[in-house]
């Protein structure tokens, strides 16, 4: 698997299961969300200034994306909502890595580029360094309307993880 075909797989409308653990807070928090992640072209605006804000060249972008949720948890009352832009840019001398820029984070709410590798098994790997928390999440496909995500999002000098979660992620079927 590559980035074009893990990407691909992913765009459609998701149904989110998530499982956390807050260590700092000795708190466990379910959240039931749904994630839209829809298709870019690598002439959007948005993907172009992307790019730019990190020196890339746009024209190196594949497959940008945009990704949306909203969601419930168990802990408070809130409606957690949000979108990120997410372009992909893999590395030339090796399809299976590269950078994936990210116009807001994961653990932290700023933009990030991580760095991602697909595994030989086809588990995207994301690891993303922020000023104060690491992040690393794992994704696979279990079939191609299923899939499950891992992250762990670590101090940022990885001594000490902060949380962990666990997600199972069904895409919305289309009704007749």
């Amino acid at each position: 698997m590559d980035i074009t075909q893990f990407v691909e797989g992913s765009i459609g409308q998701w149904k989110s299961q998530r499982s956390a653990h807050h260590m700092i807070f000795s708190h466990f928090e379910a959240v039931r969300s749904e994630i839209d992640i829809v298709a870019l072209t690598p002439d959007n605006p948005a993907v172009i200034e992307l790019c730019q804000a990190y020196d890339i060249d746009p024209s190196q972008a594949v497959v940008p994306f945009q990704m949306s949720w909203e969601g419930e948890s168990d802990w408070n009352d809130e409606v957690l909502t949000g979108s990120t832009i997410l372009v992909p840019i893999p590395d030339p001398n090796s399809p299976d890595r590269g950078q994936l820029l990210r116009d807001r984070g994961y653990a932290e709410t700023m933009a990030a580029a991580a760095r991602y590798h697909i595994t030989e098994d086809g588990v995207f790997v994301l690891i993303t360094e922020y000023d104060r928390a690491a992040a690393e999440e794992r994704i696979w496909f279990v079939n191609p309307n299923l899939r499950f995500r891992v992250s762990t999002i670590k101090t940022s000098d990885g001594t000490g993880v902060v949380t962990a979660s666990f997600s199972s992620e069904l895409r919305a079927m289309a009704t007749p």
